[in-house]
């Protein structure tokens, strides 16, 4: 194992400075082109290296050495650390550390794609806003959707007509073939997707003019959905099979439909309840009386207020609310009274208030 301090002439705790300093004497008396020992100033620089980088430092201080995107020992090399576990002096295997991570990546990791799914169509997602009302009772609406749909040319197909679909040379029909990477920890095999058919083990002997080969091509699909009432701003809905069309008569994607409640002129929703706000004159306040209270039907219904009600007081209507997404029943309205203060008085009104004012009300 190299003592890299040892091989720049500072301690342990020499300062970045030092270590600096060091390397600048060392390189310029080592250096090729002034005479010196290539070898010397290879090993130079590769100590300067790693004391000059600071989470490099630490590792060679705590285990002796560099773990630079692998593990064990590691010499520098020109494009990166090499491996050097019983590598002969002067033999560049030519692997770089970073090439570990892509090695295990390609062949661990998500990169294999399973044949069944490789004609299926995405899935999309669209935003759909709904007014207030449409949520007391469940509804169609009728969607536009910019999406690949089915090819008619070639019936999905993929094939120009009149045409054979053959099996894939490639694969021989599996729609999968094996890849082999050679590296130093060995080869290594991995099954993936057939680049020639896409994994699907077939290939048209003439591929449709329309489509190129897809079964599908770019246009608009009307789609029409059901809403169950009582939903709520972003409830998501999912509708199997009304996504994006296949490839070749593949499965069809899902299509997912994220709501917007639009906000209400009148009713303040929180969630399956309603809140509303009604005017209440004083006099009605004092002396009790029935009120209309607006409903999201569009009808109004009359609420009776309690002699003596304060402004602000908040009344219970069961079952004006927004219908339940269970589909069992309706929630509250809760209406609030705010007592209505007039801005201007005639007078009559001014001498009747005057009169009140004397009897204390």
């Amino acid at each position: 194992m190299k003592d890299y301090y040892k091989i720049l002439g500072v301690s342990k705790d020499a300062t970045q400075e030092d270590i600096k300093k060091a390397y600048r004497t060392l390189a310029h008396k080592y250096h090729p082109d002034k005479g010196g020992s290539g070898d010397k100033f290879k090993e130079v620089s590769e100590a300067y290296q790693i004391l000059s980088d600071r989470d490099k430092k630490a590792q060679y201080d705590k285990f002796g050495r560099v773990f630079d995107g692998g593990v064990g020992g590691a010499e520098q090399g020109v494009g990166g650390f090499r491996w050097a576990w019983g590598v002969p002096e002067g033999d560049d295997i030519g692997f770089d550390f970073q090439d570990v991570g892509d090695i295990f990546e390609d062949f661990f990791g998500e990169g294999h794609v399973h044949q069944k799914n490789v004609k299926r169509g995405k899935d999309i997602e669209v935003e759909l806003e709904l007014p207030l009302q449409a949520t007391l009772k469940g509804r169609k609406e009728e969607i536009t959707l910019g999406t690949l749909v089915f090819c008619k040319r070639c019936q999905g197909v993929g094939a120009e007509p009149g045409t054979k679909v053959k099996e894939c040379f490639s694969c021989r029909g599996s729609g999968e073939v094996q890849q082999i990477k050679k590296t130093i920890f060995g080869s290594f095999t991995r099954v993936g997707v057939c680049p020639e058919c896409s994994g699907e083990g077939l290939k048209p002997e003439k591929p449709c003019n329309v489509c190129k080969g897809e079964g599908r091509v770019k246009g608009e699909e009307k789609i029409e959905i059901s809403i169950p009432a009582g939903v709520d701003t972003n409830q998501i809905l999912r509708f199997e099979g009304k996504g994006e069309t296949g490839r070749k008569k593949g499965k069809t994607g899902d299509l997912y439909v994220r709501l917007v409640i639009k906000p209400h002129p009148v009713f303040n929703r929180k969630g399956d309840d309603l809140y509303v706000s009604v005017p209440l004159l004083f006099s009605q306040a004092a002396l009790g009386d029935e009120v209309e209270v607006p409903t999201l039907e569009g009808k109004k219904i009359l609420l009776e207020v309690p002699a003596g009600t304060e402004s602000g007081k908040v009344l219970r209507i069961s079952g004006q609310g927004i219908s339940h997404f269970s589909g069992w029943g309706r929630g509250h309205m809760f209406v609030q009274l705010q007592i209505k203060v007039p801005q201007k008085l005639n007078k009559q009104q001014r001498e009747l208030l005057e009169k009140l004012e004397e009897e204390g009300i």
